[in-house]
């Protein structure tokens, strides 16, 4: 599975701009709602929120992958985007992030979801792929700098 079979330059925002966890996971349900795979965007919401709040899901380095699953959804959906500024997410090494990895799966996918959040932890580990997608300007840099470093 490659994330850039779940993403399209569509579902990735550059800048997001939030300024708030809350305002961010709004955004990001935002980008994935219009995938037909989706048919409730507040249950969608809602299961982010409810993982959010069992744990945060601010990784590290000024990386978050916000997730969750929900029969709200018939498929993964994968959202992405970058913030100009960094944004207090309650990450597990104290600092800012702002690099965003949304991912939304059905309850019976749970081990495609899993393999999904591991490839975007195995990616975003890299410190050249993290400086480079924070980096962009455009969507499109964004999907093509995933597509070459899931390649690599």
């Amino acid at each position: 599975m490659l994330l850039t079979d779940l993403i399209t330059p569509g579902r990735i925002k550059v800048p997001l701009l939030g300024e708030t966890k809350d305002a961010l996971l709004e955004e990001l349900v935002d980008l994935v709602a219009t995938d037909s795979a989706i048919t409730d965007r507040d249950a969608v919401l809602e299961s982010v929120r409810e993982r959010e709040s069992v744990l945060s899901t601010g990784i590290g380095h000024g990386v978050a992958i916000p997730h969750g699953r929900t029969p709200a959804v018939t498929r993964l959906c994968l959202a992405a985007g970058v913030t100009e500024r960094p944004v207090d997410f309650d990450a597990l090494d104290g600092q800012p992030v702002r690099l965003f990895f949304l991912l939304i799966g059905p309850d019976f996918a749970a081990a495609d979801h899993i393999k999904a959040l591991s490839r975007i932890s195995r990616l975003v580990r890299r410190p050249e792929m993290r400086e480079r997608l924070a980096d962009v300007e455009s969507a499109e840099e964004f999907y093509r700098i995933l597509s070459h470093f899931e390649a690599a």
